[in-house]
């Protein structure tokens, strides 16, 4: 079983330096991926309120505590307040929520899914829109959302509460209005998009950086992302015994991110984990490098209207 780094976070609690990424996965598929995740040696899976298979992963993870491969505080868990939520009133309910779904007493990790919110017509509506089709945004402010989610660490709800897609500002933001202070930033993170200004700012804040979609969500139909397909990089890959998946993976865990690659099928969640036994070399990283575009592949246009978008600035 590959051995998976651990992570020591600024309030103390430890995460491993990868996981498994859980959106668009469902019903029997998600049950077994998180299964399968699990006996592969993952032991950190990630998924959100929105992405609505929680009782899935949930109903996974109890099923390998209860066959005894991994007891409850061998797995990281994370899942995300979603935007419709954001009413401080509403943030106790809806972790109380996801714990119901899950099935489990606490979370290890709760986020902010992003900086603004959405009004809330119903816990299914994701998004609620207007008679002209708009998604109709909150005006909640991020920091009031904050204030709540502080609540659900003295609960014993979640042991660690962080963010998702927040700026450079908006963190600096959070971090001065704050009574604990954010462990973690998830944000979109892959070669096109390798973001390195932000998770050097992170660094300095001491947050954690997680990368959604770093794989770039591959269609082997179109040969999109370039960087999954493109001859050099396999040709980086054979140098090291790996595939291209793999020397992206490991690229951006180089690059000091902890990368949550999705996928339901066997042999790829060994793959995507075994990325711990090479490390690329500096031309290596130069030739990565040159596919930052900084194209998004979810800029969630929808809430540009939204005084808390967080993607109007560089970074």
């Amino acid at each position: 079983m590959p051995n998976v780094p651990i992570i020591t976070q600024n309030d103390g609690t430890k995460i491993p330096a990868i996981g498994l990424g859980t959106y668009t996965s469902l019903g029997g598929d998600c049950e077994r991926s998180v299964r399968d995740a699990i006996d592969a040696g993952y032991r950190h899976i990630d998924t959100a309120y929105f992405y609505e298979n929680e009782e899935e992963v949930g109903r996974a993870i109890r099923d390998k505590i209860t066959e005894g491969v991994i007891k409850r505080e061998d797995i990281y868990v994370v899942t995300k307040l979603w935007c419709h939520f954001h009413d401080p009133e509403k943030v106790e309910y809806a972790c109380r929520k996801s714990l119901k779904n899950f099935g489990l007493d606490y979370v290890d990790l709760y986020l902010m899914h992003w900086p603004y919110g959405y009004v809330h017509r119903g816990d299914n509506e994701m998004f609620p829109t207007k008679a002209n089709g708009d998604v109709e945004l909150s005006d909640v402010d991020y920091v009031d959302t904050w204030k709540a989610m502080e609540k659900l660490v003295g609960l014993g709800l979640t042991k660690s509460i962080g963010v998702s897609n927040f700026n450079s500002q908006q963190l600096k933001r959070l971090l001065s209005n704050c009574t604990i202070k954010p462990i973690h930033n998830q944000i979109e993170c892959h070669p096109g998009l390798n973001q390195k200004k932000l998770i050097a700012l992170c660094k300095e804040l001491d947050l954690i950086v997680t990368a959604y979609c770093p794989l770039g969500r591959p269609d082997p139909a179109k040969k999109t992302p370039s960087y999954l397909f493109d001859p050099k990089v396999q040709e980086i890959g054979k140098k090291y015994n790996k595939s291209a998946a793999q020397v992206v993976l490991r690229y951006l865990i180089e690059n000091g991110v902890v990368p949550i690659p999705k996928t339901v099928t066997k042999h790829r969640l060994a793959e995507n984990i075994d990325v711990f036994d090479f490390k690329l070399s500096a031309e290596d990283h130069k030739h990565m490098d040159t596919y930052n575009t900084g194209e998004r592949l979810i800029p969630m246009d929808h809430a540009l209207k939204s005084i808390h978008y967080p993607f109007n600035i560089e970074y």
